[in-house]
């Protein structure tokens, strides 16, 4: 049994050396390009497609945009007649120049719907102060990861702002300033 099956083993590692399927690194996996992420273009989409006042963060450079999404929270907000709706996010993700992910989540949902839909296991634990705008801090995560909040109010509505990610807090200031600092993307 072994001798008929080492021919068809040896057939299939030799395929998959050919056609690049697969390596062998011995010191390990090597660090690869970022994905590349069309921020921008995502982020006005959101805007158009989502009617809440999203904001496309000013980053200094060496920060790229790597991912991004769409979702929603069930029973997320409070609508007009004071009954649970459903909430819409935006997410886009960043890897800093120091090489750490951070990720910023707009949404409409209300604080404690947008943090629990990113961790449930969170509890708020104080406050930033982000050139005078108050950002509330959650942790408690199983990662370790921490989760600043804001609610930023305009004519056009409201939105709750929140970021999360690998990165440290010079990394959540930067992200944070960047994006409390600009206008709301159109929404037509």
């Amino acid at each position: 049994m072994f001798w008929s099956m080492a021919p068809l083993v040896v057939g299939c590692i030799v395929l998959a050396a050919l056609f690049g399927m697969c390596s062998f690194a011995p010191t390990g996996p090597g660090v690869g390009p970022t994905p590349a992420f069309d921020a921008p273009a995502a982020l006005k989409a959101d805007a158009a497609a989502l009617k809440f006042p999203i904001r496309l963060p000013k980053l200094p450079d060496g920060w790229q945009a790597n991912s991004g999404g769409r979702g929603g929270i069930d029973g997320g907000r409070t609508d007009d007649s004071g009954k649970p709706a459903r909430a819409v996010t935006s997410r886009v993700g960043y890897i800093a120049p120091t090489g750490m992910f951070v990720s910023l989540v707009q949404s409409n949902a209300d604080e404690h719907s947008l943090v629990a839909s990113l961790d449930p296991g969170l509890v708020p634990t104080g406050t930033q102060d982000v050139d005078g705008v108050r950002w509330i801090t959650y942790d408690g995560a199983q990662d370790g990861r921490p989760v600043w909040t804001t609610r930023v109010v305009v004519p056009s509505g409201a939105a709750q702002l929140a970021i999360t990610g690998a990165a440290g807090t010079n990394e959540y200031r930067t992200l944070a300033v960047a994006t409390q600092t600009q206008p709301p993307l159109p929404s037509n």
